[in-house]
């Protein structure tokens, strides 16, 4: 089921740092340098492949953006911010 507007800034709020735009829920990580960056990536990569929910990663130098959207469904779902939870555990 996709999220209203306000139920996803009631979610954000409990996520620091993430926000929403274009359609997304986003995060820069900043992650000291390039090998630190795909280090990120990597440790994503099991996260997402478990929830069968995959983001949008761009890897910038020493940065990682996350977007997660739930495309299937054209909005914000409950399982984008699963992710992102499982991510910021991570991270």
């Amino acid at each position: 089921m996709v999220l209203s507007e306000a139920e996803i800034h009631e979610r954000l709020n409990g996520l620091e740092g993430w926000g929403w735009a274009d359609g997304a829920i986003t995060k820069s990580f900043s992650c000291g340098n390039f090998v630190g960056s795909v280090e990120l990536v990597n440790r994503i990569t099991p996260v997402a492949e478990a929830a069968d929910h995959h983001p949008d990663l761009d890897i910038r130098w020493n940065t990682v953006t996350v977007r997660l959207a739930t495309h299937s469904q054209g909005g914000i779902t409950e399982a984008d911010f699963a992710v992102a939870r499982q991510i910021e555990a991570i991270s």
